[in-house]
């Protein structure tokens, strides 16, 4: 009896490592709870959507393909504790996420462990690809071009040379502040301040520095994401100070305008690397079908979720055909995913040897006065190869 009771915990065992066979999942993290949930719903629903329209293909493959979301809260400590539940169940051979660097850079590592694929649709901080995981790919651009296209656009267009510089004191958005620095600094322009702040609703210390600094700043640029931001900039334009507002893709939300107000966020320059659906003749239709499902628009995260998604299923569609039509392990599903090449919404997708597109696109946009997400305005889209590909 003994025998038997330790041969049917070992064949438990065995099955939770092996998983079922006719099941493939791809989980998503991203933050769906907390300030920053509007972005990470915008993950969660642009991968929910690609998978449920990939469900019949992967059906007629043999396999049943289901979408595991996981809410990182924007805490690495969230993440990593996932990402350590997710490698856990084999049937788990992708993971579309993170939105914040801070959170994917230690999360990536526990996929490492057991060569699970990670597309991110957002993630911009240099270090997610530069670590050259084999198993980490991002279809975005990088904070070290973000940062030096805001500054350019800055120094060249807004003819700004003095720039007061804030930052979150988190991996995105203090490396994404540097590079902008970095860049103005090169022009000749002046970073008369380089402050960071975790502080989220108490603006006033620095709206004084701000009132304060000689020379007298011409532009605002923050480096950080729009549930502080936004806050921000209320209190600035309620202060009086009306010196013009440029920050980065964290930005890109519309719930920037809500926590602004409409008066307030008008005229704020960003840069992002997920540009509007109105910036991609091929997201129109999905953008229909995705507003009829969820009820809401699609913005730039979830388009680029929508893609990071396919990335995944073509490469789970190849790994499937070289095994044979049997699931694949992670490894192979890894390896095919580096190998993608394919036509999305976004554009030509294709990783170089570090994981990063071998070009990516950044936009610069205005917010717009009519309160409306949609009606920003599309000022430059510039294409730019990753530094240091090959």
């Amino acid at each position: 009896m003994r025998k038997i009771g330790l041969l049917v915990a070992g064949v438990a065992a065995l099955g939770m490592a092996l998983g079922q066979a006719n099941v493939i999942k791809i989980a998503t993290q991203s933050p769906l709870s907390g300030p920053q949930a509007a972005l990470g719903e915008q993950i969660k629903l642009g991968a929910e959507l690609a998978i449920e329209e990939a469900k019949a293909k992967f059906k007629a493959l043999g396999f049943d393909l289901v979408l595991v979301p996981y809410d990182d809260q924007a805490n690495p400590d969230v993440g990593v504790a996932n990402a350590n539940r997710i490698i856990n169940d084999p049937d788990i051979l992708g993971v579309v996420g993170h939105l914040n660097s801070g959170v994917a850079i230690p999360s990536s590592e526990v996929y490492a462990r057991v060569n699970l694929v990670m597309v991110s649709p957002a993630n911009t901080n240099p270090r997610v690809t530069d670590r050259k995981l084999p198993n980490v790919n991002r279809i975005c651009g990088r904070d070290d071009v973000q940062g030096p296209v805001g500054a350019e656009y800055a120094f060249n267009n807004l003819k700004v040379k003095n720039v007061f510089i804030i930052h979150d004191k988190t991996a995105y958005g203090q490396g994404l502040a540097e590079e902008f620095k970095k860049r103005l600094e090169a022009l000749g322009g002046k970073a008369v301040a380089f402050v960071g702040t975790e502080e989220t609703s108490n603006f006033v210390p620095i709206i004084n520095q701000i009132r304060g600094a000689r020379p007298v700043p011409e532009l605002i640029y923050f480096g950080g994401i729009y549930s502080q931001i936004g806050p921000f900039v209320k209190q600035l334009r309620e202060r009086g100070v009306k010196t013009r507002l440029m920050g980065g893709d964290g930005l890109d939300a519309s719930e920037f305008v809500r926590l602004a107000g409409k008066e307030n966020a008008a005229g704020t320059f960003y840069t992002t690397v997920a540009g509007p659906v109105s910036a991609f003749p091929k997201a129109k239709a999905v953008a229909q079908r995705f507003k009829q499902k969820y009820g809401k628009d699609m913005e730039g995260f979830g388009i680029y979720a929508y893609d990071a998604a396919n990335v995944i299923l073509a490469g789970l569609e190849a790994a499937i055909k070289a095994a044979g039509d049997k699931k694949p392990t992670r490894e192979q599903v890894a390896q095919a995913v580096r190998q993608v090449k394919m036509e999305g919404l976004t554009g030509t997708i294709e990783f170089d040897d570090k994981g990063d597109n071998k070009k990516a696109k950044y936009f610069i946009m205005q917010v717009a006065s009519t309160g409306k997400w949609e009606d920003n305005k599309l000022i430059r889209v510039i294409e730019m190869a990753a530094p240091g590909a090959r």
